[in-house]
C-alpha cells in the first residue's frame, strides 16, 4: 500500500514537473510551434535596422512608381493650373438621378458646413461665427460660368482657404459633386 502511494506522488510530481513547468506566465501553454511565426525575424516599421545605411526599416517608395489604382492628379494649386483643368477635364459621367444623388451625398458630408445648403455660402461654419471668412458662393455668375473641371480641380487641390479634398473624396465621386452644383444648386 505504502509502495502504491509512493509510486503514484513520483508519477504526479513527474506530470507536474513536466507539463506544469512549461507554464512560463499563467496565460500561455508554454509550447511554441513554429517558432519562427511566434517571433517574427522582421523588423518592425518604426525601428532601427542595420540592413540599411540610414538606419531605418520604413523605406520611401521607389521613385517613380505608382500605387496600384491610384492615377496622379498633374495640375497644382494655382489659377493657372485651375483654368487649364476646367479647359482639359471633361466629366466622364451621365448627369443622371443615381449620380447627381451621390453628388448630393458626398456634397452634404464635405461641402454643406462651409457652402451651405443651397450652396449660397451660408454653412453653419460661418453663420454660427466659428469660422471668419465667408466661403465662396457656388451661385455666383462666376462659378456659373466655369466649366465642371474647374469645380473638379477645385475640390481636388483647394482654393484660397478652402482646403484640398483629393485625398478624402475619390475621383468619381468629386465628379459628381461637381455635378450635383452644376445641374441641381445652380438651376435652382
Amino acid at each position: 500500500m505504502n509502495l502504491k502511494n509512493t509510486i503514484k506522488s513520483l508519477a504526479a510530481i513527474a506530470f507536474i514537473s513536466v507539463f506544469g513547468s512549461c507554464d512560463r506566465d499563467r496565460n500561455t501553454t508554454g509550447w511554441q510551434y513554429f517558432d519562427d511565426m511566434a517571433q517574427s525575424a522582421a523588423y518592425e516599421t518604426y525601428t532601427a535596422n542595420p540592413n540599411f545605411a540610414d538606419g531605418k526599416t520604413m523605406r520611401n517608395p521607389v521613385e517613380g512608381t505608382i500605387p496600384l489604382g491610384y492615377e496622379p492628379y498633374l495640375y497644382e494649386k494655382n489659377d493657372t493650373d485651375r483654368i487649364e483643368a476646367g479647359l482639359a477635364l471633361v466629366n466622364p459621367y451621365e448627369a443622371n438621378a443615381k449620380n447627381l444623388e451621390r453628388g448630393k451625398q458626398v456634397f452634404t458630408v464635405y461641402c454643406i458646413s462651409c457652402h451651405g445648403e443651397k450652396g449660397d455660402g451660408k454653412g453653419f461654419l460661418f453663420t454660427s461665427g466659428k469660422y471668419p471668412f465667408p466661403p465662396k458662393t457656388l451661385l455666383s455668375d462666376k462659378i456659373r460660368n466655369a466649366p465642371a473641371g474647374e469645380i473638379f480641380h477645385v475640390i481636388t487641390v483647394g482654393f484660397g482657404v478652402m482646403p484640398q479634398h483629393g485625398s478624402q473624396v475619390r475621383p468619381e465621386d468629386r465628379w459628381k459633386v461637381a455635378m450635383y452644383v452644376k445641374n441641381v444648386l445652380q438651376k435652382q
